[in-house]
């Protein structure tokens, strides 16, 4: 079984779920950006850094990432659609199965 999705396997995917897959590679991105940002933190010269700066840089950082995911991401929004497609599909045939 591959892991890359084909374009015919992503059409069963509702607006609902198309939306977590997004929220989800948001996340991630987040989570490989915060070290950048921290490292930055380091050479404030061009923000004068300081405690208002430090409590907005994870919203700038999320902001950043949820952007960064719309726009395409790494392109895990869609290999994490596939697979919910796989388990939504699988819950399907079990349900079908025990009637």
């Amino acid at each position: 079984m591959s892991i890359l999705p084909m374009a015919h396997s992503l059409a069963g995917a509702t607006p609902r779920m198309r939306q977590a897959a997004q929220q989800f590679e948001g996340q991630v991105l987040g989570l490989l950006l915060q070290p950048m940002f921290a490292a930055a933190s380091n050479a404030r010269a061009g923000f004068g850094g300081g405690a208002a700066e430090a409590q907005w840089q994870p919203m700038m950082t999320e902001a950043y990432a949820n952007r960064m995911a719309q726009a395409g991401g790494l392109g895990l929004r869609d290999m994490v659609l596939a697979h919910m497609i796989r388990i939504q599909e699988a819950q399907q045939n079990n349900q079908e199965n025990n009637r």
